[in-house]
């Protein structure tokens, strides 16, 4: 590529100028856009690779699966050997030094990063909670950081919707009415992602961000390859992991201004889904970091069918276009040719919604941004045949990539240290021991009241049986003689008194 242009090559236009992308205006970003099967994800691999051999690490998605190919050296037909001829490029097929990942640790090494990293609003976004549920989402964190409470994975954040739930009166007083129904939606919302495979976003080792910008000996920037085949089928992970991957670069990095070239390159694949049916919240957040990291040499690229599917304050930001061709069936589409013809800097020389229609595959409309930072006329341009090869690499290149990797061994194995699922545990084995322990206490004292009660019952008993049995001590009849003379003595002086007094009584009575 000697006798390439300053810059980043991609192709040639129809008045036979080469058409380059500046590294020192690539950090003003871009976007690719196009219909399936015109090309897009070959601009990409070429835009990729050629960043790479300016010592410029990239990240980039692969949906399909067919940028692994950017890995193994290219075989070019004899078609991509015509187009570069015409070019006047000297073709050399060779690969780019590639390193796979893949959030669930399949098909590349494991992406991870903590639930706390990730924070409220991006977990929101992930679950698709309503406006409601973020608020308690907010709430839970809050109580995370308040108490220490560690929150790396699922696991935790389940553990503390639990103890949140159980201390919602009290919580509620201090930061606000926590509903159950809240806590229970969140939770089933937990579940889905974990069915979906989330669950292995989440934990230790966390991803170092150093280890995707590297350089290596040879000069060229790493490509890191995130397989998003299977993520694709969770389009709210997808979207809210490379949100939180951007949010992370732009927190990290230091200011650089206006670098000669990029510190590393951001390829959005898909873009559309990260911008569906999002919360205006986020939408500000994205334009936020679009808008700013840019001074932190970031270049970001948003890849997607149509420029339509991009905000108008993220677009804005977008200095470097390039357009594939798009087909305008429907009143939509057309709405869509319409905005994306109207966003380049008219060329007299064709209408550009009739150019963008009429585009073959391979070409694209081009238009980037000058010495000045102008926009410039679009051109309407073949596109650079790659020099890596063009489709997938097979599953045995895959692993040969992947055994030869500079992060091999760093992330592969999961670390589990103690965070707020264990503690919450440990405060709950605590508390059980502590009522079980005082129950114990309790049933202890109850049962020796229980054996005093019955003591002092058996107590009584026998001492009214031993009052029944025990004999009465007799009295003796007996008289001794004083008490037989005495008594004696008294029976007949009663009876002379007695009779005595009958006389008395009689006598008086004759006499009458």
């Amino acid at each position: 590529m000697s006798d390439a242009p300053a810059g980043l090559f991609l192709g040639q236009s129809d008045a036979a100028q080469p058409e380059a992308l500046l590294f020192h205006r690539a950090n003003r970003h871009g976007v690719v856009a196009g219909a399936t099967g015109t090309g897009k994800t070959v601009t990409l691999q070429i835009m990729a690779q050629g960043f790479s051999d300016a010592g410029v690490p990239v990240f980039c998605a692969d949906v399909k699966g067919d940028l692994s190919g950017i890995s193994q050296v290219g075989t070019p037909n004899e078609k991509l050997v015509a187009r570069a001829t015409e070019m006047g490029l000297t073709l050399t097929p060779r690969a780019a030094p590639t390193v796979f990942w893949d959030l669930y640790g399949q098909k590349g090494h494991p992406i991870r990063t903590t639930v706390s990293e990730i924070g409220p609003v991006l977990m929101s976004r992930m679950l698709g909670l309503n406006e409601v549920q973020e608020g308690v989402m907010t709430v839970v964190f809050h109580i995370a950081d308040k108490e220490g409470l560690l929150l790396l994975d699922l696991g935790d954040l389940r553990s503390l919707l639990v103890y949140v739930g159980e201390n919602a009166e009290r919580i509620g007083r201090e930061v606000g009415n926590v509903a159950p129904a809240s806590i229970a939606a969140i939770q089933r919302a937990l579940l889905q992602l974990e069915q979906q495979g989330g669950d292995a976003f989440f934990g230790e080792p966390a991803l170092k961000l150093e280890d995707m910008i590297r350089v290596g000996l040879d000069g060229r920037g790493q490509v890191n390859v995130l397989d998003s085949t299977r993520l694709m089928n969770s389009p709210r992970l997808y979207g809210a992991f490379l949100l939180w991957l951007l949010s992370e670069l732009f927190e990290q990095l230091p200011e650089v201004g206006d670098p000669d070239r990029p510190r590393l390159v951001f390829f959005f694949d898909e873009a559309h889904l990260l911008f569906d049916d999002a919360p205006r919240a986020l939408l500000d957040k994205v334009e936020q970091v679009v808008r700013l990291i840019r001074s932190k040499g970031v270049g970001v690229y948003f890849v997607t069918q149509n420029p339509a599917d991009i905000p108008d304050s993220v677009l804005a930001q977008l200095g470097n276009r390039i357009q594939h061709a798009l087909r305008a069936y429907t009143p939509s589409e057309q709405k869509g040719l319409k905005a994306a013809s109207q966003s380049f800097r008219a060329n007299p020389a064709f209408d550009t919604a009739e150019a963008i229609q009429g585009l073959g595959v391979g070409e694209a409309l081009v238009s980037v941004l000058d010495e000045k930072g102008a926009p410039t006329v679009v051109a309407r341009t073949k596109i650079r045949p790659p020099a890596s090869r063009l489709g997938p690499a097979t599953e045995a290149e895959r692993a040969a990539v992947m055994a030869a990797s500079p992060v091999r061994g760093l992330y592969d194995q999961t670390l589990n240290r103690e965070s707020a699922e264990e503690i919450l545990a440990a405060r709950h084995a605590a508390s059980d021991r502590a009522e079980t322990q005082a129950r114990a206490q309790s049933d202890a004292a109850k049962a020796a009241e229980a054996q005093a009660k019955a003591n002092g019952k058996a107590v009584r008993a026998d001492a009214r049986e031993r009052a029944r049995t025990t004999p009465r001590a007799r009295t003796s009849n007996r008289q001794t003689p004083m008490e037989a003379l005495t008594k004696s003595v008294l029976r007949t002086a009663g009876s002379t008194l007695t009779r005595e007094l009958l006389r008395g009584l009689l006598g008086g009575l004759k006499r009458r």
